[in-house]
């Protein structure tokens, strides 16, 4: 192949590359929204620019536009800092993603950018001090006895949160997000095999490809959490609770029981009606909440979902009547304490259900079991709120 036709070659796959994640950023307007997925299109944004770059420096290269050492060296400068930038926003979109406590602190997220402003000022006095990269006497670029420094400034991030992930995967607390993980632990992979092909072999156009169709299949899964979570109180949908359990039916250790909890609010209508739908939605994030805190410090491996209007339902793995109880007892003390903190001006209070998955059980007979302990549940809390009134 010569020359000219490599060049052409090459370039179309970045151009490509280019358009590729250039579309991904047009459909994720509008959906970006929440501060995880604000990063996802960040990373985009940085990958645009790190892609643009790249296919105008090699355009300088191959003679397809005029080499002026100045650009050179100024696209150079992009593409290296919109790499560390984009690693960076990959960073904390994967922290979010695997709900690290890490991102719940805005201040460590913004000290954890201390790698990108040091590239930054680096790459500013590489501009005469070349130790990274410069333009030689003959007006060829050359790379610096640092030049190895800028990809482990920059990787640095994705490897220490691409680990993370792959440590998540062992964890049995994290089974829900099993699936998640495992595709966060093997999206460098690709992308690195082709960056270290293309450090040693700097004409091979791979890294652009490979890291565009990475992107491309973390958008696919991105879409896939927008609409496998509910809106309101950003648990799991009906659509993720019945993906559990097919899930947890192909790979469960038989030694373990799974139970079924389902939650009803209790005296929803009325809150709606008196105080309105703003009033009602707060309820059921409220809600939402206290199954989370409760099922946290429970000690077993939970899946919360919304199932429908009030209505919630909690898996729970490796538990027993004893811990099922314990679990209601906690979910109705913490969803008092809440209430109580937000002031709300009515009494909020759930009846729950629960019921032991025997093998092989059709996931509705497991929901009309627990639905049949909820209503009992609930008749319960009828009688002793009419003894109240009378």
């Amino acid at each position: 192949m010569d020359l000219s036709t490599y060049a052409i070659m090459y370039l179309e796959l970045n151009i490509v590359s280019v358009l590729l994640v250039a579309m991904i950023r047009h459909k994720s307007n509008g959906l970006s929204r929440m501060v995880a997925q604000r990063n996802f299109v960040m990373a985009i944004d940085a990958q645009v620019a790190f892609f643009a770059s790249d296919t105008l420096a090699r355009m300088m290269y191959y003679g397809f536009l005029p080499s002026v050492p100045f650009m050179v060296i100024f696209l150079k400068s992009v593409y290296f800092f919109s790499t560390a930038l984009m690693c960076y926003f990959w960073f904390v979109y994967f922290e979010y993603m695997q709900e690290s406590d890490f991102v719940k602190s805005r201040s460590r997220v913004r000290v954890a950018s201390i790698l990108v402003w040091i590239m930054a000022i680096m790459l500013v006095i590489n501009i005469k001090a070349g130790f990274f990269f410069y333009i030689d006497g003959d007006g060829i670029y050359q790379r610096g006895p640092w030049f190895i420094l800028q990809y482990i400034l920059s990787y640095a991030y994705v490897i220490f949160t691409c680990t993370r992930a792959f440590i998540g995967i062992f964890d049995r607390k994290k089974f829900a997000k099993r699936r998640l993980l495992i595709e966060l632990a093997l999206f460098p992979v690709v992308p690195a095999i082709a960056g270290i092909i293309q450090f040693v072999k700097p004409e091979i156009p791979l890294a652009c490809v490979s890291l565009s169709l990475a992107t491309l299949i973390l958008y696919l899964e991105w879409i896939d959490q927008v609409i496998s979570l509910d809106p309101l109180t950003k648990l799991n949908n009906r659509k993720r609770f019945v993906y559990f359990y097919d899930q947890w039916q192909v790979t469960h250790d038989e030694k373990e029981d799974l139970y079924l909890m389902m939650i009803d609010a209790n005296k929803f209508k009325s809150i709606n009606d008196t105080y309105g739908h703003a009033a009602g939605d707060m309820a059921l994030v409220r809600i939402a909440e206290a199954l989370n805190r409760s099922c946290r410090f429970a000690g077993k491996r939970s899946h919360i979902a919304r199932y429908g209007g009030d209505e919630f339902a909690v898996f729970v793995c490796g538990a027993d009547p004893e811990a099922m109880e314990q679990l209601k007892a906690r979910i109705s003390s913490c969803l008092k304490e809440l209430n109580e903190t937000d002031k709300a001006p009515y009494e909020l209070s759930v009846s729950m259900g629960y019921s032991k998955v025997k093998a092989r059980q059709p996931l509705k007979e497991v929901i009309e079991e627990a639905d049949k302990n909820l209503y009992e549940d609930k008749e319960r809390f009828r009688s002793e709120e009419a003894k109240i009134t009378q």
